[in-house]
């Protein structure tokens, strides 16, 4: 299943884009991607020397990102240069995803201890915006899981639930934003790690009412109907396209977690749906992914799918197989 993420990464880092299977170096490499790769790679169960390689390079690319002062560059170019200034964008909030998960679950004791060094860094630092904190507090969540005691996470998720409670709007759209965008189960996932790591159940209780509504929405004729790259308003209903992988990964991981926490079996409808989705139960009747290379394609079209097979989409694909294989572990 790692044959293409493999093929998309040199020694430097992962290649963002891909012409069909082809990666394409000259638009070089983001932080957002090395960091999701660096939670897929750490999650995976039994890793071989493919996926030990692939973890140490992604873990080596969010460390070298983030700068002395918490803030993240996001982009290089091909030739090793960063192209940005380092901010607080999401993939910040994502670099603190992927240290927090690689410092909770790293089977490498070194790599362990580098992405925790890497993630109290980032940890000092505040996103202005409720997006890149929820992307944060998944891998505080995470930290916390495995060190309790760890004061820089605990702070870090407090300010994040925070963040995403606060900027909620009214009754008849409960979503916290005022349109939904991408990856936007990572918003209630986000409240359900922290509510599980503050010990608060209402918190908890409001991250499933999130991600009821959430999949109220985008569930349609009994398949996943996901919010379109143009994202999806309070009276936007119907069908939409493009369609991003990334959108139905974050289900499947929102859904995963809400499981875990509750052991409510509709949860896991949620996870099969998300994982059918690319299996070809979707709205144009079309597989999103390579079995044979464990490619995911770019996003899905009306009339099919975009034939390209870039690092987000084959993320996406990855990490909702190992959400569909920790459901059956946990049932």
């Amino acid at each position: 299943m790692f044959d293409h993420l493999a093929a998309l990464t040199d020694d430097r880092g992962l290649f963002e884009h891909a012409r069909y299977a082809a990666p394409r170096p000259e638009h070089g490499y983001c932080l957002d991607d090395a960091a999701r790769g660096l939670v897929v790679t750490c999650r995976e169960p039994t890793p071989g020397p493919t996926v030990a390689r692939l973890r140490e390079c992604y873990l080596a690319f969010v460390l070298k990102a983030v700068g002395e002062d918490g803030r993240c560059h996001n982009r290089m170019d091909a030739d090793g240069r960063w192209s940005d200034v380092p901010t607080l964008g999401d993939w910040w909030g994502r670099a603190a995803w992927g240290l927090g998960v690689a410092a909770a679950r790293s089977p490498i004791p070194d790599e362990r201890a580098r992405a925790l060094m890497g993630f109290r860094v980032v940890a000092q630092r505040r996103a202005p915006g409720s997006r890149p904190m929820a992307f944060a507090a998944l891998g505080a969540g995470e930290l916390l899981r495995a060190r309790p005691g760890e004061h820089a996470a605990r702070s870090l998720i407090q300010d994040a639930v925070d963040t995403i409670d606060t900027a909620r709007l009214d009754r008849g759209w409960p979503w916290p934003e005022p349109r939904l965008r991408y990856a936007n189960a990572a918003v209630a996932e986000a409240l359900l790690a922290g509510g599980e790591a503050l010990a608060d159940r209402g918190i908890v209780a409001r991250g499933l009412e999130l991600l009821g509504f959430l999949l109220r929405v985008e569930i349609r004729d009994g398949h996943l109907s996901v919010t379109p790259v143009g994202g999806r308003g309070p009276h936007e209903t119907g069908p939409a396209f493009d369609q991003q992988p990334i959108e139905v990964a974050a289900i499947a991981s929102a859904c995963s977690t809400a499981y875990r926490l509750t052991t409510d079996p509709r949860w896991l409808v949620g996870i099969n749906m998300a994982w059918r989705w690319f299996l070809g139960d979707n709205d144009s009747a079309t597989p999103m992914f390579d079995p044979a290379s464990g490619a995911g394609y770019d996003g899905l079209r009306r009339d099919g799918r975009n034939l390209n097979q870039g690092a987000e989409s084959t993320l996406a694909l990855l990490s909702t197989a190992q959400d569909v294989r920790r459901a059956h572990e946990l049932r």
